[in-house]
Protein backbone atom coordinates (compact mmCIF):
# COMPACT_ATOMS: atom_id res chain seq x y z
CA UNK A 1 0.00 0.00 0.00
CA UNK A 2 1.36 3.45 -0.76
CA UNK A 3 1.22 6.26 1.59
CA UNK A 4 2.28 9.90 1.36
CA UNK A 5 5.20 10.65 4.15
CA UNK A 6 5.36 13.21 6.20
CA UNK A 7 6.13 16.26 5.68
CA UNK A 8 7.51 18.34 8.07
CA UNK A 9 7.00 21.72 6.32
CA UNK A 10 3.42 20.69 5.30
CA UNK A 11 0.98 23.87 6.66
CA UNK A 12 -0.45 23.33 10.11
CA UNK A 13 -3.86 22.63 10.09
CA UNK A 14 -4.93 20.82 13.91
CA UNK A 15 -8.22 19.12 13.78
CA UNK A 16 -10.91 20.19 15.54
CA UNK A 17 -12.75 18.57 18.57
CA UNK A 18 -15.38 17.30 16.21
CA UNK A 19 -12.37 15.94 13.62
CA UNK A 20 -10.58 13.91 16.35
CA UNK A 21 -14.08 12.61 16.91
CA UNK A 22 -14.48 11.79 13.73
CA UNK A 23 -11.05 10.49 13.67
CA UNK A 24 -11.86 8.08 16.61
CA UNK A 25 -15.43 7.14 15.33
CA UNK A 26 -13.63 6.15 11.87
CA UNK A 27 -11.02 4.03 13.43
CA UNK A 28 -13.79 2.58 16.14
CA UNK A 29 -16.10 1.01 13.33
CA UNK A 30 -13.30 -0.44 11.54
CA UNK A 31 -13.33 -4.92 11.70
CA UNK A 32 -10.12 -4.89 13.98
CA UNK A 33 -9.49 -4.96 17.11
CA UNK A 34 -5.97 -3.40 17.27
CA UNK A 35 -7.20 -0.16 16.38
CA UNK A 36 -5.59 2.79 18.30
CA UNK A 37 -7.98 4.86 20.78
CA UNK A 38 -7.12 8.68 19.95
CA UNK A 39 -5.10 8.94 22.99
CA UNK A 40 -2.77 6.10 21.87
CA UNK A 41 -2.55 7.46 18.74
CA UNK A 42 -1.79 11.09 19.63
CA UNK A 43 0.82 8.94 22.20
CA UNK A 44 2.64 7.04 19.57
CA UNK A 45 2.55 9.95 16.90
CA UNK A 46 4.33 11.88 20.00
CA UNK A 47 7.24 9.29 19.90
CA UNK A 48 7.72 9.46 16.14
CA UNK A 49 8.27 13.44 16.81
CA UNK A 50 10.67 13.79 20.16
CA UNK A 51 12.77 9.98 19.60
CA UNK A 52 15.47 9.45 17.32
CA UNK A 53 15.15 11.61 14.48
CA UNK A 54 16.02 8.76 12.03
CA UNK A 55 13.07 6.61 12.85
CA UNK A 56 10.69 8.94 11.34
CA UNK A 57 12.81 10.40 8.91
CA UNK A 58 13.94 7.17 7.11
CA UNK A 59 10.47 4.63 7.97
CA UNK A 60 8.14 4.49 4.79
CA UNK A 61 4.96 5.43 6.03
CA UNK A 62 3.35 2.60 5.33
CA UNK A 63 5.79 1.01 8.11
CA UNK A 64 3.95 2.79 10.88
CA UNK A 65 0.88 4.54 9.47
CA UNK A 66 -1.25 1.47 9.44
CA UNK A 67 0.07 0.18 13.00
CA UNK A 68 -2.95 3.43 13.86
CA UNK A 69 -5.72 0.48 12.63
CA UNK A 70 -3.89 -2.53 13.31
CA UNK A 71 -2.14 -3.23 9.81
CA UNK A 72 -4.01 -3.58 6.30
CA UNK A 73 -3.08 -7.08 5.80
CA UNK A 74 -2.92 -8.91 2.65
CA UNK A 75 -6.09 -7.32 1.07
CA UNK A 76 -6.22 -3.66 1.98
CA UNK A 77 -8.49 -4.52 4.84
CA UNK A 78 -9.96 -3.41 7.46
CA UNK A 79 -10.86 0.18 5.15
CA UNK A 80 -14.25 -0.65 3.13
CA UNK A 81 -13.03 2.19 0.58
CA UNK A 82 -10.01 3.60 -0.18
CA UNK A 83 -11.97 7.01 0.15
CA UNK A 84 -12.18 6.38 3.90
CA UNK A 85 -8.19 4.92 4.07
CA UNK A 86 -7.52 8.23 2.40
CA UNK A 87 -9.58 10.58 4.68
CA UNK A 88 -7.80 8.54 7.68
CA UNK A 89 -4.58 9.26 6.72
CA UNK A 90 -5.13 12.96 6.06
CA UNK A 91 -6.53 13.15 9.29
CA UNK A 92 -2.82 11.22 11.12
CA UNK A 93 -0.84 13.40 9.07
CA UNK A 94 -2.77 16.12 9.79
CA UNK A 95 -2.34 15.53 13.83
CA UNK A 96 1.13 14.69 13.42
CA UNK A 97 2.08 17.73 12.30
CA UNK A 98 0.27 19.92 14.19
CA UNK A 99 1.66 18.05 17.34
CA UNK A 100 5.50 18.79 15.70
CA UNK A 101 4.30 22.37 15.48
CA UNK A 102 3.09 22.95 19.26
CA UNK A 103 6.22 20.82 20.33
CA UNK A 104 8.07 23.15 18.10
CA UNK A 105 6.87 27.03 18.58
CA UNK A 106 4.95 26.48 21.59
CA UNK A 107 5.98 23.53 23.72
CA UNK A 108 4.72 25.44 27.35
CA UNK A 109 1.05 25.10 25.36
CA UNK A 110 1.09 21.44 24.05
CA UNK A 111 -1.42 19.17 25.47
CA UNK A 112 -1.27 15.50 25.08
CA UNK A 113 -4.49 13.88 25.13
CA UNK A 114 -5.14 11.81 28.33
CA UNK A 115 -7.96 9.80 28.92
CA UNK A 116 -10.00 11.46 32.18
CA UNK A 117 -10.85 9.17 35.25
CA UNK A 118 -13.83 10.90 37.53
CA UNK A 119 -14.61 9.81 40.72
CA UNK A 120 -17.38 11.90 41.43
CA UNK A 121 -15.30 14.65 43.46
CA UNK A 122 -12.11 15.47 41.25
CA UNK A 123 -10.59 14.54 37.57
CA UNK A 124 -7.68 12.55 37.20
CA UNK A 125 -5.30 12.08 34.52
CA UNK A 126 -4.78 8.49 33.00
CA UNK A 127 -2.01 8.50 30.17
CA UNK A 128 -2.03 4.60 29.97
CA UNK A 129 -3.50 4.43 26.80
CA UNK A 130 -1.52 7.26 25.54
CA UNK A 131 1.58 5.37 26.94
CA UNK A 132 1.13 1.88 25.28
CA UNK A 133 0.57 4.04 22.41
CA UNK A 134 4.19 6.15 22.77
CA UNK A 135 5.43 2.58 23.33
CA UNK A 136 4.47 0.60 19.87
CA UNK A 137 6.47 4.10 18.12
CA UNK A 138 9.52 3.16 20.02
CA UNK A 139 8.99 -0.36 18.98
CA UNK A 140 9.69 0.46 15.29
CA UNK A 141 13.14 1.10 16.43
CA UNK A 142 14.39 -0.48 19.19
CA UNK A 143 18.24 -0.39 18.74
CA UNK A 144 17.77 3.36 18.07
CA UNK A 145 15.14 4.02 21.06
CA UNK A 146 17.74 1.80 23.46
CA UNK A 147 20.39 4.65 24.51
CA UNK A 148 17.26 6.83 25.41
CA UNK A 149 16.12 4.56 28.08
CA UNK A 150 19.06 3.56 29.18
CA UNK A 151 20.32 7.44 29.30
CA UNK A 152 21.48 8.06 33.03
CA UNK A 153 18.41 11.32 33.02
CA UNK A 154 16.50 10.50 29.94
CA UNK A 155 15.97 6.79 31.15
CA UNK A 156 13.88 7.63 34.76
CA UNK A 157 12.25 10.16 32.81
CA UNK A 158 10.72 7.55 30.38
CA UNK A 159 10.15 5.02 33.33
CA UNK A 160 6.45 6.60 33.65
CA UNK A 161 5.40 5.94 30.34
CA UNK A 162 6.82 2.00 30.47
CA UNK A 163 4.76 1.48 33.72
CA UNK A 164 1.93 3.48 31.97
CA UNK A 165 2.21 1.50 29.03
CA UNK A 166 2.83 -2.13 30.56
CA UNK A 167 6.41 -2.56 29.33
CA UNK A 168 7.81 -2.17 33.41
CA UNK A 169 6.23 -4.43 36.01
CA UNK A 170 5.28 -1.39 39.16
CA UNK A 171 7.11 -2.72 42.57
CA UNK A 172 4.80 -3.15 45.63
CA UNK A 173 4.75 0.45 46.32
CA UNK A 174 3.36 1.91 42.93
CA UNK A 175 -0.53 1.05 43.30
CA UNK A 176 -1.46 1.09 39.56
CA UNK A 177 -4.98 0.62 40.36
CA UNK A 178 -4.90 3.74 42.13
CA UNK A 179 -6.08 6.31 40.14
CA UNK A 180 -3.66 9.42 41.84
CA UNK A 181 -0.79 7.39 41.48
CA UNK A 182 -1.66 7.07 37.88
CA UNK A 183 -2.25 10.87 37.65
CA UNK A 184 1.21 11.28 38.93
CA UNK A 185 2.55 9.36 36.49
CA UNK A 186 0.51 10.55 33.74
CA UNK A 187 1.68 14.24 34.28
CA UNK A 188 5.30 12.85 34.38
CA UNK A 189 5.11 10.60 31.08
CA UNK A 190 3.73 14.61 29.26
CA UNK A 191 7.53 15.64 31.80
CA UNK A 192 9.10 13.30 30.13
CA UNK A 193 8.41 14.60 26.27
CA UNK A 194 9.74 18.03 27.40
CA UNK A 195 12.73 16.32 28.48
CA UNK A 196 13.02 14.49 25.35
CA UNK A 197 12.83 17.69 23.79
CA UNK A 198 15.20 19.24 25.70
CA UNK A 199 18.28 16.21 25.56
CA UNK A 200 17.03 13.88 23.08
CA UNK A 201 20.93 12.83 23.00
Amino acid sequence: MDYPRYNPDSPNDPLSEEELQALDTLLQDLPSEATMPIDAIDGFLTALLVGPAEVLGSLPTADWLPLVWGGDGDNGAPFPSNQKRKRTTVLILRHLQSIACQLRDAPEAWEPIFSVADDGEREWADAGDWCTGFLQATDLAPDAWAPFFDHPTLGPALLPIALLGGDVEADAATDLDNPEVRDQLSRAAADAVMQLMQDPS
